[in-house]
């Protein structure tokens, strides 16, 4: 592959526009890591200064009028553009791991004489920790599916075939990721949800490596439950607020541990007892963080602007090209790829295995201008975001790492300087 073809990729690219409406401060760079933290829009800068001069300035608490709600908007805004999910299922609140915690033991209790709870060993760290402390708190047993065993599964791919030997009728909740957040493997999200369906349990998927880079569809597919973030794929910002999806089938079958006055029926009438909201709210448990909603509204009305169905064939072709890539230049030297060749069973970013991986990845910031991230034991992750990544920016950073690798420069740097990885 030659990097003319790249640039003709550009050239072609029905979404190239969108790449000038983010700050790129650097061109020579090459941002490989949208997966962990997607680039800020221009239009976020605008939205965020006019909320603070034009709204909560002249308006201060007279603005709750017309704020108050503003999860829901900004959570039937992700449902539309990226979740393929109705208006009504989806809430922009709090963070992953609290809307998980919620989910979770919702769904738990409403199985009350169900006894265990799956997930797996490559799932997200904060996911595990949940559900390990979970089934200590509920005296619950959990099953851990041990796909990091190439033995078991591949790329970490959860299968329907994998899956199965696991479920029962004891069975209350499965946990699984969407896109698997080291090797970028992407589950069947309707094969599965129907499969644990069919054993009387619920699914509660995490779609956070995956929102904003590849179609979900979640009403198509019958989707029970689901969380994510906006930060990644979605470009709203760290720390922006996260989102969940409940069915509407499901919305008065399930109460969360945390009843809070956001969740209350007549809010204002401050009453005594919790009565649970009906609709979506009575999944919410607190004031919405407004700053953070008006950064999901921003860049998910690009997303939703571009179309998902897009995205998806840029994050297809995209990591399509990194695996020519590899092949051509990075499997020479030692490098293994644990991501799946078939696009419809990959996300966004692909996962180079190299034994130096931490090394590497270090390197590839301090002396080659390009930002992958590393996840342990060995892996490299690298992503196109397809609303801010352009083909020539992925062709230069695989070029840079080919370099650094065949050259040996990566021996010199020292590894352990920063906490985040």
């Amino acid at each position: 592959m030659q990097r003319s073809e790249a640039v003709q990729l550009d050239e072609q690219d029905p979404l190239r526009g969108y790449r000038n409406k983010f700050v790129i401060t650097d061109p020579h760079t090459c941002y490989l890591d949208g997966n962990s933290l997607g680039r800020l829009p221009h239009a976020t800068v605008k939205a965020i200064n006019d909320f603070l001069t034009q709204e909560w300035g002249p308006e201060v608490v007279t603005g709750w009028g017309h704020w108050v709600d503003e999860a829901q908007s900004a959570g039937d805004l992700i449902g539309r553009s990226s979740l393929g999910a109705a208006a009504g299922q989806v809430l922009a609140c709090d963070t992953t791991s609290v809307n998980f915690y919620q989910l979770a033991s919702a769904a738990i209790k409403a199985r009350p004489n169900r006894k265990t709870i799956i997930i797996d060993a490559a799932n997200f760290p904060t996911d595990r920790y949940i559900m390990q402390g979970l089934a200590q708190q509920h005296g619950l047993k959990l099953v851990v599916i041990d796909n990091e065993n190439p033995n078991i599964a591949t790329h970490e791919l959860i299968t329907p075939e994998v899956l199965t030997p696991y479920l029962n009728d004891d069975v209350a909740l499965v946990s699984l990721e969407v896109v698997q957040y080291r090797s970028g493997a992407r589950q069947d999200i309707k094969a599965l949800t129907d499969l644990v369906r069919s054993h009387g349990a619920l699914l509660l998927w995490d779609a956070a490596h995956a929102v904003g880079s590849v179609e979900m569809n979640f009403d198509e597919n019958g989707v029970d439950l689901a969380v994510g973030c906006t930060y990644k794929y979605g470009n709203s910002g760290p720390g922006a607020p996260a989102w969940l999806y409940v069915a509407k089938r499901l919305q008065n079958e399930l109460r969360v541990p945390i009843q809070g006055w956001f969740a209350q029926k007549d809010q204002f009438a401050m009453g005594s007892i919790f009565e649970k909201d009906e609709s979506i709210r009575g999944f919410q448990i607190a004031s919405p963080s407004l700053m953070g909603l008006r950064c999901i509204k921003t860049a998910f009305e690009m997303i939703e602007e571009a179309g998902i169905a897009a995205i998806e064939m840029k994050a297809a072709r995209g990591t399509q090209m990194m695996i020519e890539l590899f092949d051509l230049w990075l499997k020479p030297l030692g490098f293994e790829l644990n991501t799946p060749r078939d696009s419809k069973q990959r996300g966004g970013h692909i996962s180079l295995v190299h034994p130096d991986a931490e090394r590497i990845a270090v390197a590839l910031r301090e002396f080659a201008d390009v930002i992958p991230d590393y996840r342990v034991p060995n892996s490299i992750r690298v992503a196109i975001s397809p609303l801010a990544t352009s083909y020539v920016e992925v062709y230069d950073g695989f070029e840079r790492l080919r370099d650094l690798v065949s050259s040996g420069q990566y021996h010199k740097v020292k590894t352990g300087g920063s906490r985040v990885t």
